[in-house]
């Protein structure tokens, strides 16, 4: 049976949303899992499909209710990082939103690798950057963090990508093919990459979200182009084939990122003449 308390995070905006979080916090309320206070803040929120509850419920004080994947940490760690996702408005948004299911089923068996520098030594330091307005979620990410997968890709010819990226960074799935939660031709999870790097120009066929936890880092989506440098929690939305580069700042880069379709269709460099400049570049 379907814990109700996922249907506490029906996707704000959606026609509706607001009496199915109302009908979940109700039949919290009768199993004593929520106070009649937080009851009244859903009953309230219920006439407005885009108020968020979990604001209000934050801005009085009262404690935030738990999920039914969330007792342990990979998914707790799931439900925080969808909920951030469904937050934020992209051109992509519609495809995102409709590969996160609030239910994302039953664990799968999947083994951590074991120990990966990248993670260890900058994974911490990349949580210290984001800031308190997403502690739960940076909580979710520390607590799973060890229960994960990370992966230094190696897919890259190294002569094109650069031994700084292909040592200097790495990512775990959360939601995918050979991820804890499956999802066929979906892709969700946590992309990390050391300080001052540049991820050389690439592209690949499967449309790419990048939410960026920290900031700020240097875009660019065409060869030659300029860098644009953007703060933490600005969306960057791929279509597929596009360009696309990162320099990353003075703090590492970490970012959940969400790859909707044509996920086992490989990544290619596409060479560029000023890397050598940006790669001694140095943001802020």
């Amino acid at each position: 049976m379907t814990d109700p308390s996922l249907f506490l995070y029906a996707p704000l905006g959606q026609a509706g949303s607001g009496r199915v979080r109302y009908g979940a916090a109700m039949a919290l309320w009768r199993d004593g899992k929520i106070s009649a206070e937080v009851l009244e803040v859903y009953r309230i929120a219920a006439a407005h499909d885009a108020r968020d509850p979990l604001a209000d419920l934050r801005e009085r004080g009262l404690p935030v209710p738990d999920l039914a994947t969330t007792h342990d940490p990979v998914g707790r760690l799931y439900n925080a990082a969808r909920q951030y996702l469904l937050t934020l408005d992209h051109p992509g948004a519609a495809e995102v939103r409709a590969g996160l299911p609030a239910d994302p089923g039953l664990q799968q068996p999947v083994q951590p690798l074991g120990q990966n520098l990248v993670a260890d030594r900058w994974l911490g330091p990349a949580l210290a950057a984001v800031g308190p307005d997403h502690a739960d979620l940076v909580a979710a990410i520390a607590s799973a963090a060890d229960r994960l997968s990370w992966v230094t890709y190696d897919a890259y010819p190294r002569d094109e990508i650069g031994d700084a990226f292909a040592t200097g960074h790495a990512f775990a799935s959360l939601l995918g093919e050979a991820a804890p939660f499956a999802a066929r031709d979906f892709d969700l999870g946590l992309f990390l990459i050391a300080p001052n790097i540049l991820y050389r120009d690439h592209c690949h066929a499967a449309p790419e979200l990048y939410a960026p936890l920290t900031g700020p880092h240097g875009w660019r989506f065409g060869l030659g182009a300029p860098l644009t440098v953007k703060p933490a929690h600005i969306p960057i939305w791929n279509p597929p084939h596009q360009p696309h580069l990162t320099k990353v700042g003075p703090v590492p880069f970490l970012c959940l990122f969400v790859w909707t379709r044509d996920v086992n269709l490989t990544a290619r460099v596409l060479p560029a003449d000023d890397w050598p400049v940006l790669e001694g570049a140095r943001l802020g």
